[in-house]
């Protein structure tokens, strides 16, 4: 069986001449705890964005909750379905030839696979460019970035992610078992056609593109931000706005850090021809890497919160006995005077009744 024509075997070639191994107890192990954390992590975010979200009903504050529950959501279930289906693959001891006959499980797999890894990754930059056009453009941002748009947008990158997962299925190019029998996903075993080429490195590519965007927009609200607060005296409604640089430059890091080394790997598969002999315990470790990445999500929002950070800091000052930062940006706890100050000072009308304020009270 080559698996490489029919699409009922394809990928049992390579389970004859495997050089990847994984002890089967502890593989069951470690996929069930992490599945477990994950699932319970991911619960605790989504309540706590629920919560805030019923808290601050302003639109700069409701834009990024909506983005970032999504976010959150698509991580909880690709631990509930990959997690699953890992759990299952391990306890039938990876005999894939007695339970994948038609290779539906292997396709299910390899969908989920990519369509729950580019979607956080393009989900973390249009959060990004969320909040640079917030930071940047409040006036904008404030009265066309609503709801009913901020829902448009993750509607439109859970379906691009999806096209995307579903175009080898599209292309009858199925989904390949891997070296180490353990999932699925595209072609990585001598990759020599140029349509598996092209499908990895769509995927590294778009990964690798989404991080480069969020790096680039949260650069330029943290230079933005950074510029008003020594410019201006006005510490109005800039708690929210640094809390959610915070979060969103750990979501970066974290993505970074966790997906960098798959994507590069797949990208280097992609374009080169030959295979190392490394690749399959390389590619087996930088996706250990990358599920990472949907348990450490959760908890930038469980940690990196307003009250926790000053929890942090009054234990932190407690401890050194010094002040590392000033108090008074976590006073206020919600946007809306940000968006009033920013409105006053870009409207002509608005500054026109400031003005007229003091003449009026003079009069009286």
């Amino acid at each position: 069986m080559n698996g490489s024509k029919s699409p009922g075997l394809a990928g049992f070639g390579i389970l004859k001449n495997t050089t990847c191994h994984t002890e089967k107890k502890i593989s069951v192990f470690f996929s069930i705890i992490f599945m477990t954390v994950g699932i319970l992590s991911n619960s605790l975010a989504i309540a706590i964005l629920m919560k805030a979200y019923q808290r601050f009903r302003q639109k700069s504050k409701a834009s990024f909750l909506l983005l970032a529950s999504g976010l959150v959501v698509t991580d909880l279930f690709g631990h509930l379905i990959n997690g699953a289906i890992a759990v299952f693959v391990y306890a039938s001891d990876k005999d894939w030839i007695r339970f994948n006959q038609s290779n539906i499980l292997c396709s299910v797999f390899g969908i989920c696979m990519v369509f729950f890894g580019l979607c956080p990754l393009f989900l973390g930059s249009v959060m990004a460019v969320e909040r640079c056009i917030g930071v940047t453009k409040p006036i904008f941002h404030s009265t066309k970035m609503t709801s009913k748009h901020v829902k448009m947008m993750l509607t439109m990158v859970c379906l691009f992610a999806v096209l995307i997962a579903l175009l080898p299925i599209l292309r009858f190019r199925a989904y390949q078992i891997q070296a180490s029998r353990t999932w699925c996903f595209y072609k990585t075993e001598h990759v020599e056609d140029w349509e598996d080429r092209f499908y990895l490195l769509l995927f590294s590519c778009l990964g690798l593109l989404a991080l480069a965007i969020s790096f680039l927009c949260n650069a330029v609200t943290g230079i933005t931000l950074l510029r008003v607060k020594f410019k201006s005296q006005q510490r109005q409604g800039r708690s929210h706005h640094f809390e959610m640089i915070i979060q969103l430059l750990a979501i970066m890091c974290v993505s970074c850090i966790c997906w960098s080394p798959f994507l590069v790997t797949m990208a280097r598969i992609g374009i080169n021809e030959s295979r190392s002999k490394d690749t399959c315990e390389t590619i087996l470790f930088a996706l250990r890497m990358a599920t990472w990445n949907q348990i450490l999500d959760p908890w930038v929002y469980i940690l990196l919160r307003k009250a926790v950070l000053k929890n942090l800091y009054k234990i932190t000052r407690g401890c050194c006995g010094v002040h590392i930062i000033n108090l008074h940006m976590w006073e206020l706890s919600s946007i809306k005077n940000s968006l009033k100050v920013a409105a006053i000072s870009e409207s002509p009308v608005s500054s026109k009744q400031i003005n007229l304020q003091p003449l009026s009270s003079a009069g009286q």
